[in-house]
Parts: structure tokens; C-alpha cells; sequence
């Protein structure tokens, strides 16, 4: 009987068998020079230690689920019918293929999921039977955890964690002698992919000091100042903990309130000035605002003690007091974005108990200040495991950079590392050189005292929104903030989840503007006006569920920019001609970026 057209599988021409021997000796060597370079006594002995504590966590939490079940023998009797039953199910329909017969798959992948896109994954039934082996046993094991009784929330949300990274890690996608593709691609190639894959591992195990730092991006493409960070400016002002940059005015006039922008120090601030086309500092400038920007320094021990309260002095305030030395202004209007925005949100409650007003509004980006559904980070935030990172933290002053990093990646698996494994160390292949990813490895250190700070009394004890933070002899109070909020979330953000944003724009005393955008944690704010991808909603008052407030709020298509910009001109719509950081009253120190950012890790 005739194929369908289309559904011939690709033939596979023979190898070079010589060529092929050669490579597998030398893929075995690069073996060896990773597997060297990641047992040699480095920085990574660290991580290491971290990721043992991480898996004794996983056992355990998997453990409490497993004995939920136990307790009740019939429905942990129904559960392995059900398996028992699709995996019958699979092995009919595995022998009806087999035999010529069609037969309807028992377990499709999602239509997003890019794992088994090669048409191979359904046209050979070696591969479908894995695929859908895979995915029965993953959804199954999914709807253990969920179906789990008398386990509280936290350790199942603990689960399902762990999970999605044990499930992903065992994908048949990730590994050669079942993908398709690999087992392609190293036919054609006589196995030089391999070759090439492992000798990029062990570079990057060397460049993470005896810890994968997984290549997300091509480092050679990019320089920071020249194709990324490059809008033009001036360090006005330098302390211990920050630079501030003043930009370059490209309009004949500004907005007479300056605007003021806090950024994470989890990662540096060029997040916000990737390259011209996407950056919203260049564009904000565009649009006549005098735009200062924090540039956090990359912590080293010196700066162990460094907490909250002196990224409020000498962050912010510091900051404020450069900006009225500057250009004369008192007041401005001010951005902080993630732990930025945060930091922002718990300097303006100090202020207002202090009846302090040179911060005339605010914005936040993708901020929490209530962390009651503050998403799958959580989990890293429970007594025990800050109480370990915090002995860690405190043998060397700061927490590594590349700590954060994982975890951020840990947070969408099949998006951030398992496609890189595949595609960098096994098909041998060079990541593109892509902005965004180059700045997300460019990770920064973190102070212990600060960390651990903002673990304990944020994630762990959620004090800010419960009126019991106290900085500087100050218990501080969000009611009290009668300032204008502009509040930003994301609606697939998976670091300040849209309900965690939403639910913390309650606490706020003032008017909050509250604006819903596509997209996540940083494509949904990096949004250009230029090429837009995403579009966002506006809506009333900030009551009920956001499901409710999404109901009746309208949605937009494109950037949220323009919005946010007329939202800030409104308050302080009065210009004046525009300002030459070279010519202000402060010398400059340096062209921006400046120099702390470009310390790396």
C-alpha cells in the first residue's frame, strides 16, 4: 500500500565508518576534558554541594506526596490502573502501526511543545512509541502530585516543581540514541557534532569554574557600550554600591520632572537598553524625558553587609540627592523594576512615614510587594534552604551569580536549558547571537546581608505587605503611599506571576493604575514601539480576582509604552529646554554604561 505524500521517512545515507571511529575517539577525549574540568577544585565544588542539597529536597518532598497515596491502598490501586491501562493502550495501537493498520495516538504533545516537531517523532514508530511513553508517564506522574491529598500547598507546589525538572531532564528528546534528529545529524556527520558539542562543554564547565554555565547565546557578537548598552550618556555620580548615569537628550526640550529608574540588582540594568531598536531608555528619551539610571555595582566580599537599607540610601536616595546637585530638580518621577521595583515600593513607605516627597509617582515593573502567590520561586524560599544559603553566602560575602541564573532557567526548563544541551553539546551547533539571552548570562553577585534580607522578610515571611518591615528604626506601612502607581505585570510571567502584581496593587494607599501586558518577565516590558509582539489591557479599579479585572478591562494591541508615557506626561506635563549631562553642575565620571557593569561574574 502507498504512503500518504509527505510521510516518507528521510533515508539516511551510510557513514564513513573510519571518519565516524575517529570521532567517537575524540568525542571520548573532550568527555575526559569536561569531566576534568568539572572535578577540578574550583568555584563549582560550591554549586555542587547546593545541587546535592537540591535533589535531597526533591527525595524528600516526592516523599510526602508517595505517602499521601500509601495511606489509601485502593486509590493507589486505581492510579497504577490508570497507567497500567494507557500503556495497554500504547502497545495496541503500537502493534496495529506494525502490522500496516492506522491508529489514533494515545497522548499528543502540545502544539507549542518543540521538542517533537521532527516529523519523525510520528512517522516512525520506534520514536512515536517513546514520545507517547514519555508523555503518559509525565502527565501521569503530574496528576499524582495534584491529586495528593493532605499535603499542603507548599510542598506541593515544591512537587510540582521538582517534577517539571526531573520530566524534562528524562525527555527522549535529550538524548542521542532516542531523538531522531541527533541520531541524524550525527549519521551525516560522522559523529564531528558530537566533537564539536563536547568541546564547547568543557569550555563552558571551564568558564563556570567547574560549573555548567549552559551557552545560551554567541559572547564574541556582543560588547556592552558599544552594540549593547550604547545609548549615549554620561556617570554623573559614583559610590560604593552604584553608578548613575544621566543620558544624552536627543529633543530640543524635556519634561521638566526627571525620571529616575531602579533597576534588579539580580541582573544589571541593560535589560532595559538592549540595542537601539529595542531599548526603552533610547526610546524614553525620545520622547523628552531626562533619564537617570541606577548601574548597581557586581558585589564582592567588601560588600557582604550591604542590606536593603543601604540599597535605599545609597541607591536611591544617594541617587535623588545626585539628581537635584545636577540639574536642580528636587522631585521626580521614578521606575523600579522586579527586586528594583520592590526596593522602590519599600523606599517610598520609608518615605512617607518620613513625609518625604521628592518621589512625585512611581512605576513598577513586573514587581511584587505582597509574595502570598509569588509563583514557583517560593520554593527556593523556605526556612531551611535560606537558612543553607545563607552559610553558603556567608564563606565568600555574596551569593554567585550564576545561582540566580539557574534558577531563572530552572523556571522554564524546556525553554531555557534543555534546547541549548541538545542543539549546543550534541549537535555541535553555535547558538545565534541573540541580545537578550547574552545579557541573561551576564549574571551579577548578590550581598549576603542583602539576600538574605529580602528571602526571610519578603518571600519567606512577607512582612512588607503585612506592615511589620521595619528599615531604619521605620515600620513601614504600603497604605501610606499616596503616591500615583503605574503597575506593570506580565501575563505569563513565572518570577512576579500576574496575580502576585495584581494582588499587591491593593495594598497601595494612592491611585494605581494597574496595566496587564503580553508576554513575560522581560519580552513583555522589553515590547518596542518599533516592531511590538504583544499586546496589553487596561482597565478600572484594582478589585476582585484579576480574572474578574480581566473580564471588563480592554485590550490593546501593541506596546504599552505610548500608554505609560502619556500616564507619566499627564502628572507633569511642563517642559524646559533639555540637559546636557556633560554641561550639568556635576563633572562626568565616565560614558555610560559606566564601569560596574562591566564587571562580570
Amino acid at each position: 500500500m502507498d504512503k500518504p505524500p509527505g510521510t516518507e521517512q528521510p533515508r539516511l545515507a551510510s557513514p564513513d565508518f573510519d571518519e565516524l571511529s575517529r570521532n567517537l575517539a575524540l568525542f571520548l577525549e573532550g568527555a575526559g576534558k569536561a569531566t576534568a574540568a568539572y572535578f577540578k577544585p574550583s568555584n563549582g565544588a560550591a554549586a555542587k554541594s547546593s545541587f546535592a542539597d537540591e535533589a535531597a529536597e526533591a527525595v524528600k518532598t516526592f516523599g510526602h506526596v508517595a505517602e499521601s497515596w500509601m495511606v489509601d491502598p485502593q486509590k493507589t490501586l486505581e492510579a497504577q490502573t490508570r497507567l497500567g491501562t494507557q500503556f495497554l493502550e500504547l502497545w495496541t495501537a503500537t502493534l496495529k502501526r506494525a502490522q500496516g493498520e492506522t491508529s489514533d495516538p494515545v497522548a499528543m504533545p502540545e502544539l507549542k511543545d518543540a521538542r517533537f516537531q521532527d516529523p519523525e517523532w510520528s512517522q516512525n514508530p520506534v520514536f512515536d512509541f517513546l514520545k507517547q511513553a514519555y508523555l503518559i508517564t509525565s502527565r501521569w506522574a503530574e496528576d499524582v502530585v495534584e491529586g495528593a491529598e493532605h499535603v499542603d500547598e507548599t510542598t506541593k507546589q515544591k512537587a510540582r516543581f521538582y517534577l517539571k525538572q526531573l520530566s524534562s531532564a528524562l525527555s527522549p528528546s535529550n538524548f542521542l540514541l532516542t531523538n531522531p534528529e541527533l541520531i541524524r545529524e550525527t549519521i551525516q556527520h560522522n559523529g564531528a557534532n558530537l566533537v564539536r558539542g563536547v568541546a564547547m562543554l568543557a569550555e563552558d564547565i571551564e568558564a563556570g569554574g567547574g560549573e555548567l554555565r549552559i551557552r545560551q547565546s554567541d559572547p564574541s557578537f556582543f560588547k556592552v557600550g558599544q552594540n549593547i548598552a550604547a545609548t549615549p550618556g554620561k556617570v554623573v555620580y559614583r559610590n560604593d554600591l552604584m553608578e548613575l548615569i544621566q543620558y544624552t537628550p536627543t529633543t530640543d526640550t524635556v519634561i521638566k520632572r526627571p525620571l529616575l529608574i531602579v533597576p534588579p540588582w539580580i541582573n544589571k540594568f541593560y535589560v532595559l537598553d538592549l540595542n537601539p531598536e529595542k531599548s526603552f531608555i533610547r526610546w524614553a528619551v525620545s520622547q523628552g524625558l531626562t533619564v537617570f539610571c541606577i548601574s548597581w555595582v557586581n558585589p564582592q566580599a567588601r560588600h557582604a553587609e550591604k542590606n536593603f537599607e543601604h540599597y535605599m540610601r545609597e541607591g536611591i536616595f544617594a541617587a535623588l540627592d545626585a539628581i537635584e546637585e545636577s540639574i536642580g530638580e528636587k522631585k521626580v518621577t521614578a521606575v523600579g523594576y522586579c527586586v528594583g521595583g520592590t526596593l522602590l515600593a519599600t523606599t517610598l513607605a520609608f518615605m512617607a512615614a518620613k513625609r518625604d516627597k521628592r518621589i512625585e509617582s512611581a512605576t513598577l515593573f513586573t514587581a511584587q510587594v505582597d509574595f502570598t502567590y509569588s509563583g514557583d520561586l517560593k520554593i527556593f524560599a523556605d526556612a531551611e534552604q535560606i537558612g543553607m544559603l545563607e552559610k553558603t553566602m556567608k564563606k565568600r560575602g555574596y551569593l554567585e551569580g550564576s545561582h540566580m541564573a539557574n534558577a531563572f532557567n530552572m523556571l522554564r526548563p524546556n525553554d531555557l536549558i534543555w534546547p541549548y544541551v541538545v542543539n549546543v553539546y550534541m549537535k555541535g551547533k553555535a547558538p545565534f547571537p541573540f541580545d537578550l539571552l547574552y545579557w541573561n548570562s551576564d549574571s551579577t553577585r548578590m550581598p549576603a546581608a542583602n539576600h538574605a534580607f529580602y528571602l526571610r522578610n519578603c518571600y519567606l515571611e512577607n512582612k512588607l505587605a503585612k506592615g511589620e518591615l521595619e528599615i531604619g528604626g521605620v515600620l513601614l506601612d504600603l497604605k501610606k503611599i499616596k503616591v500615583p502607581i503605574f503597575n506593570l505585570a506580565t501575563r505569563e510571567d513565572h518570577i512576579a506571576p500576574a496575580k502576585s502584581v495584581f494582588h499587591g496593587s491593593k495594598i497601595f494607599g494612592g491611585p494605581v493604575d494597574f496595566v496587564l501586558a503580553g508576554s513575560g518577565h522581560i519580552a513583555g516590558v522589553v515590547n518596542p514601539v518599533a516592531k511590538p509582539k504583544y499586546q496589553y489591557w487596561t482597565g478600572g479599579p484594582v478589585e476582585g480576582e484579576l480574572a474578574d479585572w480581566m473580564a471588563g478591562a480592554k485590550e490593546t494591541e501593541g506596546t504599552w509604552w505610548p500608554y505609560w508615557f502619556s500616564w507619566v506626561e499627564k502628572q507633569a506635563p511642563k517642559r524646559v529646554p533639555a540637559r546636557d549631562p556633560a554641561a550639568g553642575k556635576l563633572a562626568p565620571l565616565a560614558e555610560a554604561p559606566g564601569t560596574y557593569v562591566l564587571e562580570r561574574a
